[in-house]
C-alpha cells in the first residue's frame, strides 16, 4: 500500500482545509516545493497535489506551483484540481506530472472521462469526494444525487483503473477512517481505491492496510503529518510492510 503525502495549494501556499471548506484554511508553508522536498526526504515515494484554486475556477491555476515542486524532487507525483479537459491532461503529463486527477469531471462530462482513460489508460484517474455518500462536485460546493459506489462503478465501466475516495466530512478532522467503506468500493466496483479523510494515528494506516488485498492500494495523508500526529516514515513502512 502507497502512502502519498498531499500538498494542497491555494494562493501558491500549502494549506490544510477542515472538510473542505475553504473559509476554515491553514496555512503550513509559503513554499509548497519546500515541503515535497522534506516528504521526498521522509521517504515518500509519490505526492498527491490538489490545486485548490483550479478545483474552484475549473481549470489548474496553479502551475507555476507545480513545476517548482517538479524541478525540486526527482519522486512522482499525481495533480488533481480543476482539471476538466484533454488539453489540461495533456498539458499535465508534458510537463512532467506522472497522473492527473479528475473530479467533478466526471459527474459533469461523462464522454471526456471515457475519452481521457483511452488516451491517456492508467495516468488518468478520477476522484471521488463525498458527503454522507454523495457525491460532491465543483470544489465540494454542490452535492450530487448519485453515490460515491455508484459513480466508482460507472467509472469502471469508462475504463479507469484507480480512484482517490474522499471522505469529506472527516478530511481535516483527524477522527480516524472507516477502513471498511473504502474496502466497499474497491469490492463493489473492481476497481483500485485509494482512501482520504480522516486519518488521524498508525492505527488508521493499519485498518487501511488490511483492505489492501481487496483493492485498497493507498492512503493520502494530509493534515495528521502536517501537524506530527503520524511519522510519515513509520507510516510508510507500515503500508509496505
Amino acid at each position: 500500500m502507497i502512502v502519498f503525502p498531499a500538498i494542497d495549494i491555494r494562493g501558491g501556499k500549502c494549506v490544510r482545509l477542515f472538510q473542505g471548506d475553504f473559509n476554515k484554511e491553514t496555512v503550513f508553508s509559503n513554499n509548497p516545493e519546500e515541503m515535497a522536498q522534506q516528504w521526498e526526504a521522509q521517504g515518500a515515494s509519490y505526492i498527491h497535489i490538489v490545486d485548490l484554486d483550479g478545483a474552484i475556477a475549473g481549470s489548474p491555476v496553479n502551475i507555476f506551483t507545480i513545476k517548482k515542486i517538479l524541478e525540486t524532487v526527482k519522486i512522482p507525483i499525481e495533480v488533481g484540481g480543476g482539471i476538466r479537459s484533454i488539453d489540461d491532461i495533456y498539458d499535465l503529463l508534458e510537463m512532467g506530472v506522472d497522473r492527473v486527477i479528475m473530479g467533478s469531471a466526471a459527474i459533469d462530462n461523462p464522454k471526456l472521462v471515457r475519452q481521457a482513460a483511452r488516451e491517456f489508460e492508467e495516468r488518468v484517474i478520477v476522484g471521488i469526494d463525498a458527503k454522507n455518500g454523495r457525491v460532491a462536485v465543483h470544489g465540494w460546493d454542490d452535492t450530487s444525487e448519485v453515490t460515491a459506489t455508484e459513480l466508482a462503478m460507472r467509472m469502471g465501466d469508462y475504463g479507469i483503473t484507480t480512484v482517490i475516495f474522499t471522505d469529506i466530512t472527516r478530511d481535516g478532522t483527524l477522527q480516524g477512517v472507516k477502513a471498511e467503506s473504502f474496502a466497499n468500493i474497491a469490492i463493489r466496483s473492481g476497481i483500485s481505491v485509494i482512501a482520504s479523510g480522516g486519518v488521524g494515528s498508525i492505527d488508521d494506516i493499519k485498518a487501511l492496510k488490511k483492505y489492501e488485498k481487496d483493492g485498497v492500494i493507498g492512503v493520502i495523508l494530509g493534515k495528521s503529518i502536517y501537524t506530527g500526529k503520524v511519522d510519515l516514515t513509520e507510516a510508510i513502512k507500515v503500508a509496505e510492510n
